[in-house]
């Protein structure tokens, strides 16, 4: 492959790393507001037309889904890395089998994965204690989002495999596609067919299938060399390597949905309008969060890059930049919502008591912002270099074993008011176990899958 040819591919092991990792996160930002966009318009044709209970069912469907699909957004993180590593040392054909590897894999584990997950709709909604009067529209809403779930494991896949091409351009069209889908299929199934609820999951599966498809036939048009071809052909040692930085990836990013869902279960016992102002609270925050996310992403592929070339002067720089850039945002970005706060609850709901509750979640939630991002960042750049254990267990450690007996106890001390402060609580504990770790440079050591390759070191995992 041409480092030159296709005009979304960054080869970021030449030339200006602020330039690379901002022309990488800037689509990656924008994609995200894109998803958030649509989350957003879902919520608001929803809480519009469909009703409160409605509004809080999709809420929670969000946290559910997120937990379904983290292991293989963890697995998606996994073949970015790799797939970055061998293009960084120019290794086309070894792209390709990690392509193949991480297509066949991701379709051998979706059918067992949907099963389960429509399964365990009840389970998690018991364990939520949603309202009686939003647990109907949440089980509709989840047991059909479900039985969808390939379509938004596709589309990770096809964004794990571009992003290590350095292309996060592609990732951007596709969420496009499937963002306008989703609203104008949102519109149309509550307003016209006055499908509720339902409309809404349906109008949902079918944005993310047709971005899923849309994103097999363009990857084969513009990527010849490494065609995505539905036939089982898995690469045991790539598989290895890429579950080997995806599994923890992916239990790390399931530990926080599960932290997530501990934490709702409580503020679901203060009453549904408490519940649906932390849910605007927490949209407002995502979205506040995405710009150090992009970076973070970016950082993944830039280091995962230039370790497979083995740059190591380029893996600190990048690591500077990209800290730099990610703590200056959340920064940024806490300076101007602290102030707005209120008004900024208030574009979703009337209710004063729905925006007192959103306005207290964000102001405890972004005073630890910079901490937040700092964290956040060192996980993605040890990730890049294929140290993918230290942050699961800082993350497992800070989100479960921090963050959820914090805000029980913050909650049941003091009051609902301060129970948000345990997420800086968690955040705070995490950096002083990630942090330590990652100035000591033990994670700069470690074998790059390029080498491992060149060994042909079958069964060595780090």
């Amino acid at each position: 492959m041409h480092h030159a040819a296709h005009g979304g591919n960054r080869n970021m092991t030449e030339g200006s790393c602020l330039g690379h990792i901002t022309a990488f996160a800037v689509p990656l930002f924008i994609g995200s507001l894109l998803q958030q966009l649509y989350n957003l318009v879902d919520s608001w044709v929803v809480g519009r037309y469909v009703g409160d209970s409605a509004l809080a069912a999709v809420g929670v469907g969000f946290l559910v889904i997120f937990f379904f699909t983290s292991l293989f957004m963890g697995i998606s993180t996994g073949t970015t890395v790799v797939i970055a590593q061998f293009y960084g040392a120019g290794k086309t054909d070894r792209v390709r089998d990690a392509a193949d590897t991480a297509y066949a894999s991701m379709l051998i584990l979706v059918v067992p994965l949907t099963i389960a997950s429509i399964l365990l709709v009840d389970p998690l909604l018991a364990l939520l204690r949603v309202e009686e009067a939003a647990l109907a529209d949440a089980r509709t809403y989840l047991v059909i989002v479900c039985a969808g779930l390939i379509g938004t494991v596709g589309y990770n896949t096809n964004a794990g495999i571009l992003q290590g091409l350095g292309n996060s351009r592609t990732s951007l069209l596709f969420l496009a596609i499937s963002a306008i889908l989703n609203i104008i299929g949102d519109l149309f199934t509550v307003l016209v067919l006055g499908m509720g609820v339902e409309g809404v999951a349906y109008a949902t599966v079918f944005a993310q299938l047709a971005s899923w498809i849309f994103g097999i036939f363009y990857i084969n048009r513009i990527y010849p060399e490494i065609r995505i071809r539905l036939h089982l052909h898995i690469d045991r040692a790539l598989l290895r390597r890429i579950m080997g930085i995806g599994l923890p990836a992916g239990l790390q990013m399931a530990s926080i949905a599960l932290g997530s869902i501990a934490v709702m279960s409580k503020i679901d016992s203060y009453g549904l309008e408490f519940a649906a102002g932390y849910n605007v609270g927490h949209k407002l925050d995502h979205m506040g969060f995405l710009p150090v996310q992009a970076v973070a992403t970016a950082a993944t592929a830039f280091i995962g890059q230039n370790i497979g070339a083995g740059r190591h002067d380029r893996v600190r720089q990048g690591t500077i930049v990209s800290l730099t850039l990610a703590i200056a945002w959340s920064a940024l970005i806490a300076a101007v919502m602290i102030p707005l706060r209120h008004t900024l609850v208030g574009f979703f709901s009337e209710n004063p008591v729905v925006i007192e509750a959103g306005a207290v979640y964000l102001f405890c939630v972004l005073l630890f912002y910079p901490v937040f991002a700092l964290m956040f960042c060192i996980n993605n750049i040890l990730r890049g270099a294929g140290s993918s254990v230290v942050p699961m267990v800082v993350a497992l450690i800070a989100q479960i074993g921090v963050r959820v007996p914090s805000v029980y106890l913050l909650a049941n001390l003091y009051g609902k008011e301060y129970m948000y402060y345990g997420f800086g609580v968690g955040w705070v504990v995490a950096n002083l176990i990630v942090v330590p770790y990652f100035l000591s440079g033990r994670w700069k050591k470690l074998k790059s899958v390029v080498q491992m390759d060149d060994a042909g070191e079958e069964d060595l995992l780090e």
